[in-house]
This record gives structure tokens, sequence and C-alpha cells, in this order.
């Protein structure tokens, strides 16, 4: 494949580079602090509004949907959304301002692959419009849920309607103000064929029996305004018409999924990486110990350079899971994105980890956004399949290749 941007990529990547200097990095302090804060914890960010009008008003809005997905897509290929989501992944907060923050991507394929006409009107017009925000319910607190066919919570016919209980955790963006609608992904047979038991459904958060028990905290923060939400679903019904595809297609919707959604998953943990072997170069630069500048010492020149190798690996890896999704499909892809999966958060917490080493005490506080990048990257090694079960499936899938 060719790694050269193409001249719309390369348009695209200083647009989005340019809003992000002009109207995103004056903000990062004053919204950091926002979101910390006691009283406005889980208040929408102020500015946020205003910011994707700006960003609508200049064409960068929903960027992320493939170009198979026809008027509804701005007509990227993965490849070529892949850079941009590595520049909004610098600021953590910053793809939602672009509509293409996480888990509202991932819904918004499911709804516009496999929704009905009636759930694309009600649900994925306004989160393609960017008014409400989306919920994605399919861990649980009682099992390894990195096994969806462990999963718990069950969905139950009762005439034209589902009855859901059970209890979710890690529930990704739940308690953002904005949030109106989860999938939420459950068992409607549990004797069936163990890739057929699960099925997908739409659950408006407001739904009487729908109850958000806590925030979680990831290393001590609660990552407002979005967060994680532990949730107690009991007798919850909603329309039979909420079903996603079908019965006992949970799975299926499932593996169609996760594999964009890691694309821009490890290009925004890229973006971390960056941005953070940046901070590290500005900081050793003015820093000094023992009377010269720490830009000298040779540990500190070794923990760059091996930082830009470790980055310049994981991108261009990263940039061939999504040529190949692109070329191949997902399925012919899965080898790549189980490698980028391992891959990419590992480099970006190794990289974090350097920075703030060079950083001193500064590195660990909330005058760099460092802390909150460790924290992300630690916990993706864990969202979206710990890094054993993708060892696993690569490590047997290669061992195969080789054999037979």
């Amino acid at each position: 494949m060719n790694f050269e941007y193409t001249p719309k990529t390369e348009a695209l990547r200083t647009k989005v580079s340019n809003f992000m200097q002009e109207h995103v990095y004056p903000l990062e302090k004053e919204v950091y602090e926002h979101c910390e804060g006691a009283a406005t914890a889980w208040q929408a960010i102020p500015q946020m509004e205003d910011l994707k009008a700006k960003a609508k008003e200049q064409g960068l809005w929903n960027l992320f949907l493939p170009e198979d997905y026809g008027e509804l897509s701005p007509g990227l290929t993965n490849l070529e959304y892949a850079p941009l989501a590595e520049i909004m992944g610098k600021i953590m907060w910053a793809p939602e301002i672009f509509n293409c923050g996480a888990p509202d991507t991932g819904n918004m394929e499911v709804l516009a692959k496999y929704g009905t006409k009636e759930q694309q009107e009600k649900w994925l017009v306004p989160l393609m419009d960017g008014t409400i925000r989306s919920a994605f319910l399919m861990t649980e607190p009682r099992v390894a849920s990195s096994d969806a066919t462990n999963i718990e919570t069950s969905i139950v016919r009762d005439g034209d309607e589902y009855v859901i209980n059970g209890r979710k955790w890690w529930s990704s963006n739940a308690l953002h103000p904005n949030c109106k609608i989860a999938i939420l992904m459950g068992k409607t047979n549990p004797d069936a064929d163990r890739h057929s038991q699960q099925s997908m459904i739409l659950v408006p958060m407001d739904t009487p029996g729908l109850n958000i028990l806590r925030p979680m905290r990831v290393f001590g923060s609660v990552d407002s305004p979005h967060g994680h939400a532990e949730i107690d679903l009991k007798d919850v019904r909603v329309p039979a018409s909420n079903l996603l595809l079908g019965e006992g297609r949970g799975f299926e919707i499932a593996q169609g999924r996760l594999g964009p959604g890691r694309i821009h998953h490890c290009m925004r943990l890229i973006g971390v990486a960056q941005r953070s072997l940046e901070l590290m170069c500005e900081r050793v630069s003015v820093r000094t110990a023992f009377g010269r500048p720490i830009s000298a010492f040779s540990s500190i020149r070794q923990d760059v350079a091996k930082s830009r190798c470790e980055i310049e690996q994981a991108r261009y890896l990263t940039l061939a899971a999504a040529d190949k999704i692109d070329q191949h499909g997902i399925k012919e892809a899965k080898d790549l994105i189980a490698m980028i999966k391992i891959v990419a958060p590992m480099m970006t917490q190794t990289v974090v980890d350097r920075a703030i080493q060079a950083h001193g005490g500064m590195g660990v506080s909330q005058d760099t956004p460092l802390a909150g990048y460790f924290a992300y990257a630690r916990s993706i090694r864990l969202a979206d399949g710990p890094d054993e079960v993708h060892m696993y499936q690569l490590g047997r899938n290669t061992v195969r290749q080789h054999t037979t």
C-alpha cells in the first residue's frame, strides 16, 4: 500500500490540525478544570456546542463513516480517516467536537448498517446531527465480558415488548448529560448455539427500571462529563421493535462494530503518544539538572529516540490495518486488527510513562494531560478485549497459517 497521504487527506489533516490549534488547545485547561470541579463535573462542557457548530461550518463533521455507507458518509476510507483520528486524539475530549467520539461512532455505524428505517429516524438522525449522545452497555461485573458468550443480562420477549434484567458496568458515555439512548447486549435465548444466544437492543436512558448506580473511577478519575457507569436494569421494558437485526444476531453485530472502532481507538492513542513526545521534548529542553539541560543527557535522548521509533511503527501498523479493512473487509483484516490492539495501547503507555518521568513531579499533576493519558492507555489494554484475548487469537491464527 501507499502510505503517502492523498491531497484530499492532506487537506483535511491541515484543516483539522488548524481547527485544533485555533479553537481547542486554548480551552484545554479551562475544560479540564470544569470537568474536575465538584459543582460542574457532570455538566456538559460549556463551549462544546459552539465548537461543534464551527466544525460543522468547516465540513469537519461525521468524518468517521467509511465511504461504503453512501450518502451518510463524507466519502473517506478508513485509511483516509485514520490520520484525522490521530490529530483529534491529542486532546481526549476533542473527538466529540467533530462528532467522532466513542462510543457514538460505533453506535452510529451499528444503526446505519443494521437499524430499521424507524430506528434510524428516531436515533441515528439526532446522533449524526450531534444533538444527543449514546452509550454502549455490554460489560458486566459478574463475568469475564471479554468472552461475549458469558453475558448474563436477559432479554425476554413479552408480547409486543422485551423485558430486560441485569447489571452492567463500564457503560461508556452513560453519564454524559446528553446521553439519550443505549445499545445493550444481552441474551434472548440461553439454550441456542453459544454464538446465537446474544442480541442487541435499543434502550432509551430514561426507561423506567434503568438506574445508574455510580460513576466508575479510572485511577481515581471519573472522566466527566463522559464517564463510565454501573447500571442496574430491573424489569426494563422496551418495544419489540427496538431489537436490532433480530434475535441471536448480537454477536454478529458486535464483530462488525469492533473492527473500525479499534482503528479509531488506536489512532487516537497514537495521537496521545505523539503529543506526549512533543511535551517531553519541550520539557527536557528547558528543565536543567546538574548544571545543564536534561535534553543533553544520553538517557533522555535515548527515551526520545525510542519513543519516536515506537510511535512510527505503531502508526504504520495501524494504517496497514485500516487499508486492509478498506481493501478486503474486517474478516480479512482480523490479524492486523489484533496486532494494533496489542501494540498501540502498550506503546502509548510506555511513551507516556517516559514523558511523565522527564517532567518530574509535574508529569503526575494536573498541569499536563500526561496522567490522564496514562490512565487512558492503560485502560484501553482492557477495553474492547484485554491484551491476552488478542494475543491468544493472533497466536492461534499464526500457528494455523504456518502449519496447514
